[in-house]
């Protein structure tokens, strides 16, 4: 899978993700709660990219500007 190609489907799946949890849990949205559902629901996939730092290190970057939470970094 090319990287742009996870990047748009993770971003998507992220909100989608997202707007599932109870509003509280939204305020801080756990990653590692995400990537667990990605491989639950079959979604790991978009998980295999050629990455300089890896895949999953992309994927959180592109989850924490996804929703917000990029001042966790």
């Amino acid at each position: 899978m090319k990287k742009a190609e996870s990047e748009k489907a993770i971003r998507y799946l992220a909100t989608q993700w997202a707007n599932t949890l109870p509003e509280k849990e939204r305020e801080h949205p756990s990653f590692s709660t995400f990537m667990a559902w990605l491989s639950a629901n079959r979604y790991s996939g978009y998980l295999n990219f050629r990455s300089a730092v890896g895949p999953d290190y992309d994927t959180e970057m592109w989850f924490d500007d996804e929703l917000k939470q990029t001042w966790r970094n």
